[in-house]
């Protein structure tokens, strides 16, 4: 039975290629664990949460405008 959906194809495609690989999946597995300490672990090091100690959305709105209009010499 021939597929002619496209999508179908392009999953095929890709499915195929996963599978068959030997030294893609090592790297594939070492790109994840970076991204996870990017984005999870370095996170809560580098990127506080500045707005979590106002109380409502126009306390934070007010906040991000004065940031905005604060010009520095």
């Amino acid at each position: 039975m021939a597929h002619t959906n496209w999508a179908y194809r392009v999953y095929r495609f890709y499915a195929d290629g996963f599978r068959s690989m030997t030294l893609g999946r090592t790297l594939w597995v070492v790109i994840l664990i970076k991204l996870f300490i990017m984005f999870a672990i370095l996170r809560l090091f580098f990127f506080p949460d500045i707005l979590g100690r106002f109380q409502n959305d126009i306390q934070k709105g007010e906040y991000v405008r004065e940031r905005f209009i604060e010009v520095k010499p």
